[in-house]
């Protein structure tokens, strides 16, 4: 059987055309950043991004982040920028040929594995039980999906694009650059740079991306921004109550348990302040 051609990497068409018309696009002034690790004789480097030569602002999302992008195999996120931390995808922390394919996972054996990491060892007594209640140390399983569409829906990507201007015009994204990244969806986009964010909690980003699949699917999430070590989403369908929002909460602590702990303190404190009807989702990893 003769395989197919490989498909050209989207990124290559920007070193002719910077502005990406071909591809329907109408870009700011960016560089193109390459593939980490030794090339082969005679060979080009292989693009893995690109990234706007300065900040952008609001809107910057939705004028980008549309239906030629994604047939261009394209993915468009903001890069957030921090004191001492500037421009920190330019130091090669991307690790692209480490990670595993997010098709090889499911999500609910992955939250498992990650819940047994968190939960409070029985010696902490009442405090360790207090952080995760009304949940046991057992993994609670998957929460429900969010509300079904109806006539109040939400489009995933216009909420994706309003979270966006919403982190910008509040200043929790300082210095956003817009990136492209070639990747088949959002959630997959972690893996595809080989982003090192929660490198202190699970080295393996398809892990990541396995859950940010689940989430789009069950809630409308969309990745929105990557920081060094923050990754944010907006949710199209958030749980409404807390009860919903419980489990959802588990789900969070069991991925990025800084949220609990350097937060809240408890699931059930989470829960209320940053899940329940909440359209933003913010991690970080220390």
């Amino acid at each position: 059987m003769v395989k197919p051609p490989k498909r050209r990497n989207p990124l290559s068409v920007l070193a002719d055309d910077p502005q990406g018309r071909s591809l329907g696009l109408d870009l700011p002034p960016g560089t193109v950043i390459d593939r980490p690790g030794r090339r082969r004789r005679g060979k080009a480097a292989e693009p893995l991004l690109w990234v706007s030569g300065e900040s952008v602002g609001v809107g910057a999302l939705a004028t980008h982040r549309g239906p030629a992008l994604a047939a261009a195999g394209l993915q468009a996120v903001l890069f957030q920028d921090r004191r001492g931390l500037e421009r920190w995808w330019e130091d090669r922390e991307f690790v692209p040929d480490r990670m595993s394919d997010p098709d090889d996972h499911h999500v609910e054996p992955v939250l498992r594995a990650f819940w047994s990491r968190v939960v409070p060892d029985p010696e902490e007594g009442e405090e360790g039980e207090e952080i995760i209640a009304p949940f046991a140390r057992d993994w609670p399983g998957l929460a429900v999906p969010g509300p079904a569409g109806g006539p109040d829906a939400v489009d995933p990507e216009v909420a994706a694009c309003e979270v966006a201007d919403e982190l910008i015009e509040s200043g929790s994204l300082p210095g956003p650059r817009l990136a492209l990244v070639p990747a088949g969806r959002g959630a997959d986009v972690p893996t595809a740079l080989g982003w090192g964010g929660p490198t202190n909690y699970e080295n393996d980003t398809a892990l990541i991306s396995t859950v940010l699949r689940s989430w789009e699917e069950r809630f409308g999430a969309r990745l929105v921004a990557l920081g060094f070590d923050e990754l944010h989403v907006s949710v199209a369908a958030p749980p409404r109550t807390v009860v919903q929002a419980l489990p959802v909460a588990a789900e969070h602590f069991a991925f990025a348990p800084d949220n609990v702990w350097q937060g809240c303190g408890t699931i059930r404190a989470y829960a209320d302040e940053a899940v329940a009807g909440s359209d933003h989702w913010g991690f970080w990893w220390d």
